[in-house]
């Protein structure tokens, strides 16, 4: 018994090894920002575009306050709804979350100078919960820039 046993270990098959490391997010954090999508995009859809794209008293008097006329609050209620469109499109849901980061800086600038900040936390949070989707949807948006860069 001057041999030395061992044991046979187990090794990772040879595609395994030969695949590179895992770039996307975890199944649970999947799941959690695809539902995350979803309740953003009823948001946007529903509670936000809604009022704007039927011309509500409410929606019409914030934006005859910034001064731009109805034509601006239509537009805004376009853009919401695009947004929360591609926000459900997997490839475009990355690009639509910083698209939408951007419509929610307007919102915050807006609501400071306009509206003297009554609601100002409002475009922040939604900020905030649209830059969790672009980081976690950033593979999704380097496909999308690669299709796009492909079709020029």
């Amino acid at each position: 018994m001057s041999e030395a046993t061992t044991i046979p270990t187990r090794t990772a098959p040879a595609s395994a090894a030969a695949s590179p490391a895992h770039t996307g997010p975890s199944r649970r954090t999947d799941l959690t920002v695809r539902a995350l999508q979803i309740v953003l995009a009823l948001f946007l859809a529903v509670a936000s575009a809604g009022p704007k794209l039927v011309g509500h008293s409410s929606a019409a008097d914030s934006f005859d306050a910034i001064g731009f006329g109805d034509w601006f609050m239509y537009l805004t209620g376009v853009l919401e709804v695009a947004g929360a469109v591609a926000l459900l499109i997997p490839v475009l849901s990355g690009v639509s979350a910083i698209a939408l980061i951007g419509l929610m800086i307007g919102a915050f600038i807006t609501q400071l100078t306009v509206f003297d900040g009554e609601n100002a936390l409002t475009p922040v949070i939604f900020l905030a919960l649209f830059a969790v989707v672009a980081w976690v949807r950033r593979q999704r948006t380097a496909e999308c820039v690669a299709l796009v860069r492909g079709r020029i």
